[in-house]
């Protein structure tokens, strides 16, 4: 049981230094050749993977595409979800990093995007001033903490990817910064203290190897 997790390749707010959350920017071509090195690498692996899984954003999407494109696997089912999006960043969402810095100063700027209960200002508008937001049947929060992305994020993890895993299947997950964040902090059980040292750059991923359980067995970078 194999589960490859990666961040999608640089998109064009990751060039510009935005704050994207749920914003939809396409890769730029930095982004396509990031994940075609880890296709390519996973191509000279052999690994066989049996599902996929991605946001329903952009970036996600094509990372995952060029990444079973690259290792022949085209074919295999894709799941598309809400849940494996990056973490919403309310009133910070579409602004450029450095702007915010000098308003807020860098260390409050950092607390807030390392932090695992802090989440971002939520937007003052009249009609985002509200704490929640509608996703289908669901309700989650406007502005998301890093705590609040893994809430959002562990009933696909224990509904779908889990179960696959557990059948011995390999499965391979495309996401963004925070949510495979979220992920790692889950999978290694990791502290809220050493979660806000840890970050993922563009095309990162990781391959992990699990034993019963789904205890991490085997770990390392792709």
């Amino acid at each position: 049981m194999t589960l490859i997790l990666m961040r999608h390749g640089q998109s064009e707010a990751n060039y510009q230094n935005i704050f994207t959350g749920w914003l939809d920017f396409p890769l730029t071509k930095v982004g396509v050749k990031q994940a075609h090195r880890v296709g390519q690498l996973l191509q000279q692996e052999n690994i066989h993977f049996d599902a996929a899984f991605t946001s329903v954003l952009s970036r996600g999407i094509l990372s995952t595409t060029i990444v079973l494109e690259d290792v022949h696997q085209l074919a295999i089912p894709v799941t598309k979800s809400w849940r494996l999006n990056e973490r919403h960043y309310g009133a910070w969402q579409g602004r450029n990093k450095a702007e915010l810095a000098a308003i807020y100063g860098v260390e409050e700027l950092e607390k807030r995007r390392r932090s695992f209960k802090i989440a971002p200002p939520t937007a003052t508008t009249k009609i985002s001033d509200r704490r929640y937001q509608s996703v289908g049947a669901e309700i989650i929060p406007l502005t998301e903490s890093l705590e609040d992305t893994l809430v959002r994020v562990l009933p696909l993890w224990q509904d779908q990817i889990a179960p696959l895993l557990l059948a011995d299947k390999n499965v391979l997950i495309v996401t963004h910064g925070n949510t495979m964040r979220a992920l790692m902090k889950y999978i290694e059980s990791i502290s809220d203290e050493a979660i806000e040292k840890i970050s993922v750059a563009t095309g990162d991923a990781i391959w992990y190897e699990f034993g019963e359980g789904l205890k991490v067995k085997n770990r390392r970078e792709v």
